[in-house]
């Protein structure tokens, strides 16, 4: 009889700890999940995709080529997070730039963190790699264009209701002018999240 018992509280034992087990599934890409209503990788490429469409199509790039004969060179400057949670906003001034770059209507040069890097190399290479390799200092493609942005929350809740609006704003500044050639902000990112009760 007690021998059984012990078999029963084993066998319990070893359902408990297998229930709690992490479960881990792969999810397409393209799939939309969203877990907790917060900021996630399908706004970052639903924003990306429509404000880099809007960007490449505006009369600032157009009209620079006319007058220049050439592609605009674009550098990615700072996207600002001015919202009301943890975003990084690294990805998705990435995005934007990977976006850009693909669209083939501008040129791009390496951000400010990248070029530390490749002048140390260019600079390494100036005693280092052989007289016909080593490339030359000074010969910088300088950017026309800047592009920054921001993203910020608006969040209106009532009780357990909440509905959570993001707006992104991405310009293009002219780097030696100050100019704004185009400014746009994209606001389609609404969520609707009602919080499960507490239960004890």
């Amino acid at each position: 009889m007690r021998k059984g018992r012990v078999v029963i509280l084993l066998l319990a034992s070893v359902l408990v700890f297998a229930s709690c087990a992490t479960k881990v599934s792969r999810i397409d890409e393209d799939s939309v999940t969203d877990l907790s209503g917060y900021w996630n990788d399908i706004d970052v490429r639903t924003v990306a995709d429509d404000l880099v469409t809007k960007c490449v199509n505006a009369p600032a790039i157009s009209n620079f080529i006319a007058e220049n004969g050439r592609l605009p060179v674009v550098i990615v400057g700072r996207f600002r997070n001015q919202s009301d949670e943890h975003i990084d906003t690294s990805i998705l001034a990435k995005k934007f730039e990977a976006a850009l770059i693909n669209s083939g209507k501008v040129d791009f040069v390496a951000s400010s963190d990248e070029r530390a890097d490749i002048r140390a190399e260019r600079e390494d290479q100036q005693t280092q790699a052989s007289e016909e390799t080593a490339k030359s200092l000074a010969n910088e493609t300088g950017a026309d264009f800047m592009l920054l942005g921001s993203v910020k929350t608006i969040v209106d809740s009532s009780g357990k209701e909440s509905i959570r609006t993001y707006y992104v704003d991405a310009q293009l500044v002219n780097i030696e002018t100050n100019r704004k050639m185009w400014v746009e902000s994209n606001s389609e990112i609404k969520k609707y999240i009602k919080r499960a009760s507490t239960r004890f």
